[in-house]
């Protein structure tokens, strides 16, 4: 390896996260949700036949056709669920053939169904998610049109089981499943079928949605959905670790600075430390002074402007820290959320944007 950075993917991390969400909601069955390849970890990495990762999944989620057929072609044969359903009328066939899930959410969908039906005999029946919009105003049928489109795709022969869905925008605050919750009651009354409601916020602070099935995100990777309780509050553990080294060491002196714009000045003589890891290897290039990183398993800083393929760091909590010294820009000793906290976005973010330029080990 020519260049120190790597990414480390722990496969026995997934499957303790999964046991977190089964020990939390224990009567649900639980799709594990792989969009975005797998959070950036590498779909066919945590489902491949040796991954201990998803052994207590009941499914799997994800968004397209296309990623299904991989997954069915590397021998996952449990259910897979479309989180967005069907985009054209080739898509209701692949899904069909590859025994998929299929997630409608607005009425051109039923109509692509209902003229599958038009077009020749019964094919086979397709298992369908019923979404509805409870209030995030994304996906899904108002509530007031809900019970209209379940009798459509219960009066059709193309449809097997129905399951009666929703997302919510606002499950990391202690009411904000309320409303929605009201608004789906009132959606769905008088229609008996099975519900998949929470997903990982929800799942772990709302146990009155977990209802039939559970759809667990970024939890199951080991961030948090919450902005203020970290994932180590619910015995997660962190599935990635992004580490370097340090590849030169430079001595300040007051009054000089380090980096694009010189964002950082010194107020006393500091030992900086150069890292092997940038934006484009997926670290945010908005991080400030401060942001938390671990060098030879001491928590210290970043200071000065994150460049694209390094950052500088203060070594004053380290003395003893020198070229070749180990870094862990997220992991166990630096939770992605608190990297992502200090650049002012989400733990998720960081983790889908792990850059393809980095080396990435499987560890289980």
């Amino acid at each position: 390896m020519s260049r120190p950075i790597q990414a480390l993917i722990a496969r026995s991390a997934i499957a303790h996260n999964l046991a977190v969400v089964r020990s939390r909601a224990p009567t649900s069955r639980v799709w594990a949700v792989l969009k975005a390849d797998a959070y950036g970890h590498g779909l066919e990495r945590i489902v491949a036949p040796d991954s201990p990762a998803l052994a207590l999944a009941d499914g799997i989620a994800v968004l397209d056709t296309e990623t299904a057929a991989r997954l069915r072609d590397g021998g996952w044969s449990r259910p897979i669920l479309l989180l967005e359903g069907c985009f054209e009328s080739r898509d209701l066939d692949a899904a069909r053939a590859l025994g998929l899930t299929v997630t409608v959410h607005h009425a051109e969908q039923i109509a692509m169904i209902e003229a599958a039906r038009s077009a020749g005999p019964p094919s086979a029946p397709l298992s369908v998610y019923l979404k509805m919009n409870s209030g995030m105003n994304r996906l899904g049928f108002d509530p007031s049109r809900y019970r209209e489109a379940w009798l459509r795709l219960r009066a059709s022969d193309q449809v097997g089981a129905i399951t009666l869905t929703t997302h919510f925008a606002n499950a990391d605050r202690p009411d904000g499943v309320d409303q929605p919750m009201r608004e789906f009651e009132r959606g769905a009354v008088g229609i008996e079928a099975p519900r998949s409601l929470a997903n990982s916020a929800a799942l772990l602070a709302h146990p009155s949605t977990h209802a039939d099935w559970v759809r667990p995100g970024v939890m199951l990777y080991g961030a948090t959905p919450f902005a203020t309780r970290p994932a180590a509050e619910f015995g997660l553990r962190p599935a990635m670790t992004l580490r370097s080294r340090l590849i030169a060491v430079q001595v300040l002196q007051p009054g000089a600075s380090t980096g694009y714009g010189y964002r950082y000045t010194a107020d006393r003589e500091i030992r900086v430390g150069v890292v092997a890891c940038g934006y484009a290897d997926g670290y945010p290039r908005v991080a400030p002074n401060g942001t938390p990183v671990a060098v030879d398993g001491i928590r210290t800083a970043l200071v000065g402007r994150v460049s694209m393929d390094m950052l500088t760091v203060d070594l004053t909590p380290v003395p003893g820290a020198a070229v070749g010294s180990g870094v862990e820009l997220w992991g166990a000793q630096v939770a992605v959320d608190d990297v992502a906290q200090a650049a002012g976005t989400v733990g998720y973010e960081l983790l889908c944007a792990l850059a393809p330029r980095v080396p990435v080990v499987t560890v289980d």
